[in-house]
């Protein structure tokens, strides 16, 4: 490396960590969303197929990454192990949140408006309307289909990324509905795990963002970003993480920029990973805690906790947090109904079921939204390839 590429570099990363710190950069354990997510929990194209178990949309490749400065340390990897995510170790759960004061349970939910959307296009409708007369068909018609999920965003492909947005925010607005969208394209994503790839740099990142604020349109507009972008980040170097948080703020506040109705919130992570007041400081730094790039927390996605553990989770990473008491959090439900399992495994673990039916009317002080950010019936790789709609697994959820 050259001495003045050496500087730009050292300049640059320099003003990242001002701009983190001044918040002067204006304009959604879980990596169980690895696999799943990288082949999209949802398509925003159109790529039917007719087996039982549909096959994921392609994505466009992404360069290999040198190894990261960090080993993890306490914090979700990729092997195959008994954890709540494709994990190699797990942190400590925290511990139990105080009960909750007469005055929380006296203060309202926070208003929110509106339906959620369901995209037309994704796996489980391709599967829908390829197996009308498959015995398994009315019951994941009925109770997976049929409900509003997120729209994945897991590729570098800037060139159409704006019109892949827009296809899902404007299908929203068309019907007065609030659509979910995931931009999952952070740099060095999942540590190099199962769901490696993203975007080159995070240079290239923040373009991408770009592109993306452009497809979110006028109308109301979740953004879930980057998960595990904020609770994973122990395999990174303190500046490198700092780079991250200052491009995570940055993002939020270009999304809210591009459309002041779209509600951004940031990865908290879940309730069995990173103690609430670690994850508040990280969260802190990524600009989770300013009303110019947030609206709250996100928890749970793709993972298995039951909601009831997740609001008292979110509402400790919150009160750590600070920031306006406008801040709520959206859980991911998609598939806690049974909780997470005892033996802590991650992948396609059994006797697992749908959680609460995805709202905006949650009747939870500070919880804004019940979400399906995981699309159920998306394997994590055991029973079907990872990233698949797998009719067997979806039934078993489903089923009663």
């Amino acid at each position: 490396m050259s001495g003045l590429r050496a500087q730009r570099l050292a300049a640059r990363r320099a003003e990242r960590r001002r701009a983190a710190r001044r918040g002067a950069m204006v304009v959604a354990a879980s990596v169980v969303v690895a696999a799943g997510a990288v082949a999209g929990v949802l398509s925003a194209v159109d790529d039917r197929r007719s087996s039982d178990e549909a096959r994921p949309p392609e994505v466009s490749a992404s360069p290999r990454f040198a190894p990261l400065p960090a080993v993890p340390s306490l914090s979700p990897s990729v092997s195959h192990s008994a954890s709540p995510t494709p994990s190699s170790t797990k942190s400590a759960v925290p511990a139990a949140s105080p009960p909750r004061t007469e005055t929380e349970k006296q203060k309202p939910a926070r208003a929110v408006t509106g339906r959620l959307y369901r995209h037309p296009d994704s796996q489980v409708l391709d599967w829908i309307r390829a197996h009308d007369g498959d015995p398994r068909h009315a019951v994941i018609a009925s109770r997976i289909a049929d409900r509003p999920a997120a729209v994945w965003f897991a590729d570098y492909a800037p060139d159409t990324l704006t019109a892949r947005v827009a296809a899902v925010t404007s299908g929203g607005a068309a019907q007065g509905r609030v659509p979910v969208v995931v931009p999952y394209a952070i740099p060095g994503r999942d540590c190099g795990g199962h769901s490696q790839g993203g975007a080159p740099d995070l240079d290239a990142y923040d373009a991408w963002i770009d592109r993306f604020a452009a497809g979110l349109g006028s109308g109301e507009v979740i953004v879930v970003l980057e998960p595990d972008s904020v609770a994973q980040t122990e395999c990174l170097s303190a500046g490198a993480r700092a780079d991250r948080f200052a491009s995570l703020a940055r993002a939020g506040r270009v999304l809210k920029a591009a459309n002041p109705r779209a509600r951004v919130y940031y990865d908290a992570g879940h309730s069995g990973w990173n103690a609430p007041g670690k994850q508040a400081a990280w969260l802190r730094q990524a600009g989770a805690a300013s009303p110019g790039s947030s609206d709250g927390i996100f928890s749970n996605v793709s993972n298995f906790h039951t909601t009831a553990d997740e609001v008292a989770y979110d509402r400790r990473v919150l009160d750590a947090l600070g920031g306006p008491a406008s801040l709520g959090a959206v859980i991911d439900t998609s598939r806690n109904g049974n909780g997470a399992p005892a033996d802590g495994e991650w992948c396609d673990p059994s006797g697992r079921k749908l959680g609460r039916t995805p709202t905006l009317g949650t009747g939870e002080a500070r919880i804004d939204a019940y979400l399906w950010v995981k699309l159920p019936g998306e394997s994590d790789g055991c029973k079907g390839r990872p990233g698949t709609f797998t009719a067997s697994y979806a039934y078993d959820l489903a089923s009663p």
